[in-house]
């Protein structure tokens, strides 16, 4: 069984900054393209950031120059910065893997994590 949990999130004030990891466990061969993608209320999953095990990144175009995703291979984890935090921003923040297993290249998600931005 494969395990995608998230940590971080929680309460920020405008303006302030997150920092989100997920970390990816169970038995599998390797991960390929890991990354975070975000829901509002009564919005869509939206693309925030992926970057492959090869460390290409790709970006939202509406968060490049707030946001930065990295991943540590050999720990199996993958996190995110998030600058300049708006009201905006609040949203339930997935993990998202692209795992290689015996059965071939599955896609997993976390559980998701609050991150509501307040003062």
């Amino acid at each position: 069984q494969i395990h995608v949990v998230e940590s971080g999130g929680g309460l920020v004030p405008p303006g302030g900054s997150l920092r989100l990891t997920c970390a990816a466990s169970g038995d599998f061969i390797s991960i390929l393209n890991m990354g975070w993608f975000r829901q509002s209320p009564g919005g869509q999953r939206e693309l925030i950031a992926t970057i492959t095990d090869g460390g290409a990144i790709n970006y939202a175009d509406s968060l490049k120059g707030r946001v930065a995703i990295s991943r540590d291979n050999p720990k199996n984890t993958v996190s995110l910065v998030m600058n300049a935090l708006t009201p905006a921003d609040t949203a339930v923040y997935y993990c998202y893997c692209r795992i290689r297993e015996r059965a071939g290249a599955l896609d997993h998600w976390g559980q998701g994590t609050q991150v509501t931005v307040s003062s």
